[in-house]
């Protein structure tokens, strides 16, 4: 049914990959790659994106990247549409009511153990101020994490740079401002789990 609104397969893919994402830019045949379609199918429909102003795209170290336009006019109803439980605009996180389909990226991180936030940064958003790719705070087993940072280099073919937090030593850097947490709150990022809002509003 949605395939027939909105006129493609391979269009609905590209709606769902970007407005999942809402921070993350992708480039050609990564986006090929996540969404399974075959590239000349990918690159008309980024076209028609970019026409309609749905998407942005800019170049960086040689690739060109594809975005999702927040300031788009209709971007909150397909956010309701396309997007999941959790998305973060500039930083700050917030609910819609869309669709109750679980995050695979959710799902991993709560099997690591109580994982209170996780969050994905630096390459994943294209932002390096926080000098990191992934924060993880709570108690969490070791071993599983790493097996878990491997399987997202792996798939996203690139080396991550993370760090895990205890929530201790998460308040203990919040109370004193410490510079590298302040650093990660500010950067452009993509909340995979905040079970107690520490990303501030």
């Amino acid at each position: 049914m949605i395939e027939d609104l909105f006129g493609s397969k391979t269009r609905v893919k590209l709606l769902g990959l970007f407005y999942a994402n809402p921070n993350r830019s992708f480039y050609v045949r990564e986006i090929t790659r996540k969404i399974d379609e075959q590239i000349n199918s990918v690159r008309r429909e980024l076209g028609n994106l970019l026409k309609i102003g749905i998407i942005t795209s800019d170049t960086n170290n040689n690739k060109l990247y594809y975005e999702v336009n927040q300031k788009f006019e209709f971007y909150k109803p397909l956010l309701a549409i396309f997007g999941r439980a959790k998305s973060v605009t500039s930083g700050k996180a917030t609910k819609s009511g869309m669709s109750s389909k679980s995050d695979p990226d959710e799902a991993a991180f709560e099997s690591l153990g109580n994982v209170e936030l996780a969050l994905f940064t630096g390459q994943f958003t294209r932002d390096e101020s926080s000098g990191i790719d992934l924060l993880v705070v709570g108690s969490v087993n070791q071993n599983k994490l790493d097996k878990l940072v491997n399987e997202l280099e792996a798939r996203e073919s690139k080396e991550i740079r993370y760090t895990l937090l205890s929530r201790s030593d998460f308040d203990y850097r919040r109370q004193i401002n410490d510079h590298f947490l302040t650093s990660v709150m500010n950067a452009k990022k993509q909340i995979i789990i905040d079970k107690n809002e520490l990303v501030e509003a």
